[in-house]
């Protein structure tokens, strides 16, 4: 039962929604509005305006070396009316990125990161440094790293339905995004690609939600890898598409636990996600370190040269090696079956781990989101839609 709930039955319905009116009423109250026609002109000022529980609406628009520290708890930032811009122009908060974060909670919703230069050559987007952290439809352009994520043991990420590209610094070697020893970090229906030697997504967290996404090096992207978790810990892959290309500087698409184990439970489950190796003599799908407490691989396309080996014991079954022109024309983005493949119809039922349901319950949409599955997950790979093929 909710609290509301909870209150409804101790206090009877009107007395209820008089305190939901009064409480409304304080919340409207710890409103800001940032814009260049606004009292508030910048979001450096609003951040040191700002108490707990603000919403501050920014206006669309540009603004140049803004750059601020978040420290204050039930933050949202929200863009209205457009984009926001947020130009990094040689400025950073605290020598670090355009936004530093530390705050119990806050929420950013229609920003772009770009061109954050630091003098350690790790100028972010977002440094998040410790609390809880939730980016919905944000992206991180052209910084030399996209969102950097401290190690906390405690804190929390939350990334949905953004970008991440181009991220680097000018000798390479930094990452799309990077995640270090936290809680838990999720990712949804949000779109790596053109990472420049570094890789499209790094994660050293101790739970990790990798759910719908798309990851793809593309054409004159250099990823490394495009996927690694190098000190183990749980890690769902549901549902992404997965694309190493010619110019990458490692062969592994997805690696897990190469620096060494760290959390009490090291679980990688791999389900239902299409990975693309462009390397015409193919690379390694996956590369596990001896010690993993368990690894399931199933219901996978796989669209390359290479058969996906198990590099530790695991629950290898149901991949399927298929060619590219099984996705027909227009693959480059468009990574759904053709109906009438032979495949259609042939996943099979991944159960479930540690109370995580493994089927499908969305898939990525492109760009930069995902929906609701209005089918029965049913195919291998990521994609549940088939396409009807052209005459």
């Amino acid at each position: 039962m909710t609290r509301h709930a909870h209150a409804a039955l101790r206090y009877g319905l009107p007395l209820l929604l008089a305190w939901m009116l009064l409480a409304g009423s304080a919340i409207a109250a710890n409103l800001l509005q940032v814009g260049p026609m606004r009292t508030i002109k910048t979001i450096a000022a609003a951040a040191q305006l700002a108490g707990d529980n603000t919403l501050i609406e920014v206006d669309a628009g540009n603004y140049v070396g803004d750059v601020a520290v978040w420290t204050q708890a039930n933050i949202t930032l929200r863009a209205v009316g457009g984009r926001v811009r947020l130009q990094a122009n040689g400025q950073a908060a605290e020598g670090k990125a355009i936004w530093v974060v530390r705050s119990a909670k806050l929420t950013v919703e229609g920003f772009d990161f770009f061109g954050a230069q630091v003098a350690d050559r790790n100028g972010a987007g977002i440094r998040f440094e410790s609390g809880w952290l939730v980016v919905r439809n944000c992206s991180f352009i052209r910084n030399e790293m996209g969102l950097l994520v401290n190690n906390d043991a405690q804190a929390v990420l939350e990334v949905e339905n953004s970008e991440f590209a181009f991220n680097a610094r000018p000798d390479g070697h930094n990452h799309n995004l990077y995640i270090g020893r936290i809680a838990h970090a999720t990712v949804v229906g949000s779109y790596f690609h053109h990472a420049q030697t570094g890789h499209l997504l790094k994660s050293r967290a101790a739970l990790n939600h990798i759910l719908y996404n798309r990851l793809t090096d593309e054409t004159g992207g250099s990823t490394s890898y495009e996927m690694e978790f190098p000190n183990g810990g749980i890690a769902y892959v549901l549902g992404n598409i997965v694309q190493q290309g010619l110019q990458t500087e490692n062969p592994v698409v997805i690696s897990y636990g190469a620096e060494g184990y760290v959390w009490p439970v090291n679980q990688l489950y791999l389900v239902n996600n299409t990975l693309i190796d462009d390397l015409p003599t193919g690379g390694t799908w996956l590369k596990v370190k001896p010690g993993a407490d368990s690894v399931l691989a199933v219901n996978n396309l796989l669209a390359g040269p290479s058969r996906l080996q198990p590099t530790t014991p695991g629950d290898f079954r149901n991949n399927f090696n298929v060619d590219r022109k099984t996705f027909g024309a227009g693959a480059t983005d468009d990574y759904r079956l053709r109906s009438d493949s032979p495949l259609a119809g042939k996943a099979i039922d991944p159960g479930s781990a540690n109370g995580q349901n493994l089927q499908l319950q969305r898939e990525y949409i492109h760009s930069a989101k995902s929906q609701v599955l209005d089918i029965a997950p049913h195919n291998p790979g990521a994609i549940q839609h088939l396409k009807t093929p052209t005459p």
